[in-house]
């Protein structure tokens, strides 16, 4: 028994050890007032995949307050740090509501997932003179650089907004969706800065282009 125990133990060693620790994983905390209660039960109905962040003041204007670290809103969205409940809330309805039905128009087929270029990032906004907080630092605002369907297929911002016509029909289709879900929405057509994404937010607006 002796002589065939490192035997058995090594695939449990194995195991154990691709196991991340729980020092690693996001750790869900209590919604922290009425409105985040809300928020997080939408987000439950609608069944996001979401964890629950603690809320933190980063200085500087930087902040991450009522926050989800989100994994699906219905399809994998890849890049995502914290973002703000109701920016969560907004990605899910705007997937539902016009995505999917704008790539069954155009494609005959549907998005699996969504590629963004970010969500948290303490910093100015970009691309313009102002030296005003991008609500990037809030955790309010999040960049969509792109699209897998479920034929194989990857639609970008870059390649597709002056694109084939289906893919340019696909874009703008959304765009104009995502303008009755989000405060802010920026696309190529606003500045050289955006030629490879659209941002969305929910600071001041509505500002739609």
């Amino acid at each position: 028994m002796v002589k065939h125990g490192p035997l058995v133990l090594m695939p449990m060693l194995l195991v154990t050890a691709c196991i991340p620790s729980p020092a690693h994983r996001p750790k869900s905390v209590l919604p922290a007032n009425a409105a985040m209660k809300q928020c997080v039960g939408e987000l439950n109905h609608l069944k996001t995949r979401y964890t629950i962040l603690p809320d933190q003041n980063f200085g500087g204007g930087c902040s991450a307050i009522n926050a989800v670290l989100i994994q699906d809103i219905g399809v994998p969205i890849t890049n995502t740090k914290a973002v703000q409940c109701p920016l969560a809330r907004a990605l899910t309805l705007w997937l539902r509501e016009t995505v999917q039905s704008a790539a069954r128009s155009n494609f005959a087929s549907r998005v699996v997932k969504i590629e963004s270029m970010g969500t948290y990032a303490c910093r100015n906004i970009i691309g313009g003179t102002s030296a005003k907080m991008s609500e990037h630092a809030r955790a309010n605002a999040v960049d969509i650089s792109g699209f897998i369907l479920a034929n194989g297929r990857r639609i970008t911002i870059e390649a597709g907004w002056q694109g084939a016509p289906d893919e340019r029909r696909f874009l703008r289709d959304i765009h104009e969706g995502a303008c009755r879900q989000f405060q802010t929405v920026l696309s190529p057509a606003y500045n050289a800065a955006h030629y490879n994404h659209f941002h969305f937010d929910m600071g001041h607006g509505p500002y739609c282009r």
